[in-house]
């Protein structure tokens, strides 16, 4: 307790986790202090990593040498590639995990690692010199030096839970909130408001009918989230089901919308718009006769399965009676009800892009306590916020993503750019650069990015390397090389494609929608002959990423022309103290929301709402002067 830390992180859920693993696999002494080291990394929603956009940035987290994605991996009960019948940009990994192994296996990684160190207490209070953290208090009486702070508070700082007409303090259920810390934020300057969040019963499997549900099973070849590290054993793939809602369901959860927290007024936080409670659907789509629902398992290790698109905070009995007319859950018994929890978070605005706060130096926060939504969300901020704050310790240069590299730096731009108005879900609507952020890339564009400051691994950068160089070899062999009409026609016939009547480069015979690499190399000898010298083990992966340059080349270079020239305002760069209120040519909303945000440089200026391209030309023209 007298030794002096680099990192403290406080709160050890999906944030705190990378956090923690991230600051001292960089080196550096850390402390990860919780309130219950029995609920590491817990999945208090819906089990599962990945999703739309959110798998994309799982397989990020992954190639910068985090370890969200290998513990997925290892603790996978089913994998599916999302949107696998649309174009590359648009695919998401997403797996259902094992609750209970989940977070076991975070915490075994968390205790086996040098330089980290656990401790089970409530932080209460930050504490430090002037405008500089020194270190945190506990509930306990007890204080914590470091240099710098991280906090992932996640839903606990002042948690409401609400069934109904009842509420009482809770982080979640069945764990106390975290009382105290708002407060002595409050008094150090901070602004904070209030956000709403639920999540569904959890059902007893022995009581539903799944003969009466939809089977949904996993991918035949499934994939995994980790680029370098392979899964410990063979995956056998678990089924989830579908259900769904009809008007009599719908007319008994009405019943209850009198006593609901929600229409009642007793929740002033805004819900997430993108996955509302079943009340909210019912109220906001009236249209709709019915909702489906997805029942998915919770762990080999229990009997309890998790309904998504349930979310409630209606009254327990409600909930029952509701549940029990939908088709085959007649006899369901609930273990676990569906609730809401109101909690405090601070506007992210209030954060430079490194997610260290402007008002005290060295106190990052990550995760929920922006405003964020989502294990994913969470996990890569812990990342960013501790790979910044060890950088800071170190006095070296700060580490940010841009839009153009990351979804994660999509991610950080909008909510320290934009702020938050209801809970932040990523989506991969918010990237402009789509096709160059690919959930299949991810390792291509980040690993020597996180290579460079001492993350990444030695042998995960050799093996990208590698793997680059098998890509590019492929794609210029088939840019060089000819299929003649006698190897293809009868395979273009099959396929009602038109033939060809001389030799043509097999790129571009790629080209064509229905071509497919793995169907070209059966009828090409050279082709084969060529994709059959790559490592086995990399052979597959090669051929969809040459495939993916090839065919999508033309929107590749599209996309990179319009980053070189949008890094033009990137790299004008506003100084710290500039006075906005001293050019009278900004409009009075351009100098307020600059002057709250201050962004660091054109570009993020640019993407401020109330900020006008006149406002910018004012800037451009005085900067570069």
């Amino acid at each position: 307790m007298s030794e002096k830390y680099d990192i403290i992180i406080v709160g050890a859920g999906h944030a705190g986790c990378e956090a923690a693993h991230t600051s001292a696999k960089m080196g550096c002494k850390t402390l990860l202090i919780t309130q219950n080291l029995s609920a590491i990394a817990s999945l208090s929603c819906n089990p599962a990593m990945g999703g739309v956009a959110k798998g994309q940035i799982v397989r990020e987290i992954d190639a910068m040498g985090g370890y969200s994605g290998i513990n997925t991996d290892n603790n996978t009960l089913q994998f599916r590639m999302l949107n696998s019948s649309k174009g590359p940009a648009m695919r998401s990994p997403r797996a259902q995990v094992d609750n209970v192994l989940f977070p076991i296996g975070w915490r075994q990684k968390l205790e086996s690692m040098e330089n980290l160190f656990l401790w089970q207490d409530e932080v209460i209070n930050i504490l430090h010199s002037k405008d500089k953290v020194t270190g945190v208090k506990t509930k306990t009486g007890l204080s914590f030096k470091s240099q710098a702070v991280i906090l992932t508070n996640g839903t606990f700082l002042s948690g409401r839970i609400h069934i109904g007409k009842t509420n009482y303090s809770g982080g979640r259920l069945g764990e106390e909130a975290s009382r105290g810390l708002t407060e002595n934020l409050r008094k150090l300057g901070f602004l904070s408001d209030k956000l709403k969040t639920g999540t569904p019963m959890r059902v007893v499997g022995k009581s539903i009918d799944f003969s009466l549900l939809t089977e949904q099973k996993g991918d035949e070849q499934p994939e995994q989230f980790s680029y370098f590290y392979k899964r410990k054993k063979t995956l056998v793939q678990h089924s989830c089901f579908l259900a769904y809602t009809d008007e009599h369901v719908h007319d008994i959860l009405r019943k209850g919308f009198k006593d609901s927290p929600m229409f009642q007024g007793r929740i002033q936080g805004r819900g997430p718009r993108y996955c509302p409670s079943i009340e909210d659907k019912i109220e906001r789509f009236a249209d709709k006769d019915h909702h489906q629902l997805f029942v998915e398992p919770e762990s080999l290790y229990t009997d309890l399965y998790y309904i998504n698109g349930f979310s409630s905070s209606l009254p327990l009995d409600i909930q029952y009676e509701a549940l029990r007319n939908i088709k085959g859950f007649k006899k369901a018994v609930i273990q676990r009800p569906g609730y809401a929890i109101e909690y405090d978070y601070f506007p992210p605005t209030q954060l430079y892009s490194t997610l260290e706060t402007k008002i005290i130096q060295n106190l990052y926060f990550a995760g929920q306590i922006n405003g964020t939504t989502g294990y994913e969300e969470a996990a890569c901020q812990g990342m960013i916020a501790a790979i910044n704050a060890v950088l800071k310790t170190r006095e070296q240069e700060p580490f940010i993503l841009k839009r153009s590299d990351a979804y994660i730096g999509v991610l950080i731009d909008d909510l320290v750019t934009k702020g938050v108005d209801e809970p932040y879900r990523m989506f991969t609507s918010r990237a402009e650069y789509r096709i160059l952020l690919r959930q299949d890339n991810a390792d291509e564009r980040l690993t020597e990015k996180s290579f460079s400051i001492g993350l990444a691994e030695k042998e995960r950068m050799a093996f990208v390397e590698k793997k680059n160089k098998k890509i590019t070899h492929l794609v210029s062999f088939m840019k060089t090389n000819n299929a003649q009409p006698e190897e293809v026609n009868n395979y273009f016939s099959s396929i009602s494609t038109p033939e060809i009547i001389r030799p043509e480069k097999i790129s571009k015979l790629l080209l064509r929608p229905q071509v497919r690499i793995e169907d070209l190399q059966q009828t090409i000898p050279s082709l084969k002959q060529e994709i059959e010298k790559i490592n086995s083990n990399l052979r597959q992966e090669v051929c969809t990423l040459a495939e993916t340059k090839v065919k999508y080349e033309s929107y590749i270079v599209k996309e990179q022309e319009t980053i070189d020239r949008i890094n033009k305002y990137e790299n004008l760069i506003i100084k710290d103290d500039f006075d906005y209120n001293k050019l009278l040519s900004l409009s009075f909303e351009a100098r307020e929301k600059l002057s709250k945000i201050r962004p660091k440089t054109i570009a993020q200026a640019s993407r401020i709402s109330g900020v006008s391209p006149a406002d910018i030309a004012v800037l451009v023209l005085y900067i570069s002067k």
